[in-house]
């Protein structure tokens, strides 16, 4: 008799990479053979993205020139441009993301090109247009810009948003381009830090979605469309709103977390952002945002959410063994930055573009069609009846 099938796939090698590592015993996480707590804080998100999609860290040369096609190539397109009004008026932030990421294809200089180089073209194209269709989204749903337009379809007056600023990189100018004010140094450092944690986290959901549609040798923006379709779902990207919600929903005092956890538990409902499939112990990333949402608590004097996290995540390990994940000290560090809530899948989005991109480059550089066996669990031997005698 057969083995039975892995439930989920998990522990199931799907590929090789050299593009991401986890030692889920250890806690530990790699991002090309760096270890996560030896580069986060200490080199930027370009530098990070340039990591990962073109394999070595950057010279200051390289990541000059690195940083000034990203600014380049932050145009959306008009077919975006065109849609935003549509998708503002009505699509949740990562609806919108999925409509208009897809739809940055048909502007494309290189949509007809699937040679590497042109890959590695749309890849920078797509890091450096996510953030601006994020702020542009929520700019046109905010109403920061009035739309007027006949049912007919005649030219709309477009969402406008802060001038990107060359003198900040992709954190900086969004922040900008969110808030309408020119962000704290050490704001700008924190989310770039953050953007660092969630580049690339091995074969997650999102990624094995990016990389089947890859493996088909379909385009770049269909394989990072299938990716952002992965990551809304609340098992995945959605996890670090819930988190924020959570916070929102109970008196907000550390005292009162703790009984309204505890009784969550014992009604058996999941606390979102504890415990990890891979992780055994705390996610590595997990420790570092902490620590940012502690300093952004005694920079700002706003303790609340900080001091209601780490009672929460007290009752948490107490009751249940489970640690912080990624996603659960995230919400405290993007409520205190400024990003409203039902925007931080969109952020996780922004950062992780960099590495379904550079996964997208690595399946097609060595292509094989990703087609898993399924075990068939249904009916046998049915014999077919006359419509008339069913």
């Amino acid at each position: 008799m057969a083995d039975k099938p892995t439930r989920g796939l998990a522990d199931v090698v799907a590929a090789s990479t050299a593009l991401s590592d986890i030692d889920g015993s250890a806690g530990r996480l790699f991002y090309r053979g760096y270890d996560i707590h030896d580069i986060a804080g200490r080199i930027s998100f370009e530098e990070c993205t340039h990591l990962l999609q073109r394999g070595t860290l950057p010279t200051r040369s390289e990541l000059d020139a690195f940083e000034a096609d990203l600014a380049a190539n932050r145009d959306i397109g008009a077919t975006a441009e065109m849609l935003l009004p549509y998708v503002a008026s009505a699509a949740t932030p990562m609806e919108a993301l999925r409509t208009l990421v897809s739809a940055l294809s048909i502007d494309d200089v290189d949509a007809a090109d699937s040679s590497h180089a042109s890959n590695e073209r749309k890849a920078l194209r797509l890091v450096a247009q996510m953030p601006v269709l994020v702020a542009r989204y929520h700019a046109a749903r905010s109403g920061a810009a009035r739309y007027h337009a006949a049912r007919s379809g005649a030219a709309r007056s477009q969402a406008t948003v802060a001038d990107a600023d060359d003198g900040l990189g992709v954190a900086g100018n969004f922040l900008l381009q969110i808030t309408g004010e020119r962000p704290a140094d050490r704001a700008a450092e924190i989310l770039d830090e953050c953007l660092v944690l969630h580049a690339d986290h091995t074969m997650n959901a999102s990624t094995f979605a990016a990389r089947v549609c890859a493996a088909t040798l379909s385009d770049m923006h269909s394989a990072v469309t299938g990716a952002i379709g992965t990551l809304r779902g609340p098992l995945h990207g959605g996890a670090n709103e819930a988190v924020m919600k959570t916070l929102q929903s109970v008196e907000k005092s550390a005292a009162d977390i703790s009984g309204d956890v505890r009784a969550r538990l014992d009604r058996g409902e999941k606390i979102m952002g504890f415990g990890h499939r891979v992780y055994k112990t705390e996610d590595p990333r997990a420790t570092h945002l902490r620590a940012m949402s502690e300093e952004l608590a005694e920079i700002t004097g706003k303790r609340t959410y900080y001091d209601m996290s780490r009672e929460m995540e007290k009752v948490v390990l107490e009751a249940k063994g489970l640690y912080p994940n990624v996603d659960f000290f995230a919400a405290s560090v993007y409520n205190q930055l400024g990003i409203p809530t039902d925007l931080f899948t969109s952020v996780f989005a922004i950062s992780r573009m960099s590495g379904w991109t550079s996964h997208v480059l690595e399946q097609q550089a060595d292509n094989r069609l990703i087609r898993p066996d399924s075990e068939y669990i249904g009916e046998r031997d049915q014999k077919w009846v006359p419509i008339e005698d069913r």
